[in-house]
């Protein structure tokens, strides 16, 4: 896992349009997955589209520091797990 911001911010701009399965905490012993695929990078935040037919919402926005803290887990396709 990239441990600065900068290099999350960097490793994710390498991985625009690539499918993802973004799997996020959100709350007392409830985990949330969903698949999508990234889309667009902020100096702040990043954007993952959903896949239309597995969720209700088109877009959702994380910040680096939830990837970070390790809030949300990051896995690409055809690629090895990212936290």
């Amino acid at each position: 896992m990239p441990s600065t911001l900068a290099k999350i911010k960097s490793m994710l701009d390498s991985h625009i349009g690539k499918k993802l399965t973004v799997t996020s905490h959100v709350g007392r012993k409830k985990i949330l997955t969903c698949k999508g695929k990234l889309s667009e990078t902020f100096p702040a935040v990043f954007v993952v589209e959903l896949d239309k037919d597995e969720s209700a919402v088109e877009r959702v926005s994380y910040s680096y520091t939830d990837v970070l803290t390790q809030n949300i887990k990051l896995e690409f396709e055809n690629e090895e797990a990212e936290e």
